[in-house]
């Protein structure tokens, strides 16, 4: 159960919200604030405005954890378009190249595995890739040509399907970084024919998935009812593939109260980031965990 924390202004949780196509996710961040009346929320993983489906926030000392939730796996679904590329990678941009998208079978599955794995690959120039100091995407809308280099990303799973003569369905598993606009535009180029991105829909995100989201304007009628706590995840969750640590109460309260020395405690395994709870199942915050036993706090969630 989410809670409120002392010296907090409101709510400290996760909050998972199906985002529909339109808004930008800096939209449903400010949305989120307005009905929830929580001035601290942060997202773990931007959506593009043409993309659906799931957007995890942050709100109040959970977004102390939004650097190691954005690391996490995502999970997306959508369709790429066959014959054209276009300059921001998907539907909403303008068109550059055509091609003959050929009649034949395509061998979906050998393109698959050439996109499966460790692979280089080039940001869109409509991207928040920053050149010089700058995004790209204010670069590009500016009319400039940005330089972006090819940088590595993991794939863990991608299959193709083709269900219509210039349409591939796609479903891809990937790491933090991965562009799902590029690899529709890169398909494009291997079949030989370009590509776009036609419509994406992030179904997962960590341990979350999108069933469980709601609609980010079904958040003012929990608010109105005052059961926010209804869909308000605790904190932890968004790192429940990590390992835990479980120290007495003396050092979690050592811990609480801004003492960020290594102390000793239980734990479940050596880690490199773990969560943290108190001897009465409370948890504290996030740490690393070496073979001694020893754990030193990384961020501290829980308030004194």
């Amino acid at each position: 159960m989410s809670r409120r924390r002392k010296g907090d202004s409101g709510l400290t949780g996760v909050l998972l919200i199906d985002k529909e196509p339109g808004w930008t996710s800096h939209d449903v961040v400010a949305r989120s604030r307005r009905l929830t009346g929580q001035r601290r929320i942060g997202h773990t993983g931007a959506l593009d405005p043409m993309a659906t489906g799931l957007l995890v926030l942050c709100l109040g000392r959970a977004t102390r954890l939004v650097e190691y939730m954005m690391a996490s796996e995502k999970a997306y679904e959508g369709e790429i378009a066959l014959g054209r590329e276009t300059d921001t990678d998907d539907a909403e941009g303008q068109p550059t190249t055509t091609g003959k998208v050929p009649e034949d079978d395509i061998d979906l599955d050998a393109i698959a595995r050439r996109f499966t794995g460790e692979i280089m690959q080039t940001p869109p120039a409509y991207s928040a890739v920053k050149v010089d100091g700058r995004r790209a995407y204010a670069l590009a809308r500016e009319g400039e040509a940005p330089e972006l280099r090819p940088r590595p990303v993991r794939v863990s799973s991608l299959r193709l399907e083709r269900i219509a003569p210039d349409r591939l369905r796609v479903d891809v598993h990937c790491g933090p970084g991965m562009y799902v606009r590029s690899i529709a535009r890169d398909i494009g180029r291997a079949i030989g024919c370009g590509a776009h991105l036609a419509s994406l829909r992030r179904t997962g995100s960590g341990p979350f998935d999108v069933r469980d989201a709601v609609p980010v304007e079904a958040i003012g009628a929990f608010a109105g009812a005052g059961k926010l706590d209804e869909v308000v995840r605790p904190a932890d969750e968004g790192i429940a593939e990590s390992a835990a640590a479980i120290l007495t109460t003396s050092h979690a309260e050592q811990l609480r109260s801004g003492q960020l020395a290594w102390t000793r405690g239980g734990f479940l395994r050596p880690a490199t980031l773990a969560r943290i709870y108190g001897g009465d199942g409370s948890f504290v915050g996030v740490g690393e965990v070496d073979e001694p036993g020893r754990v030193r706090a990384l961020k501290v969630v829980a308030g004194g």
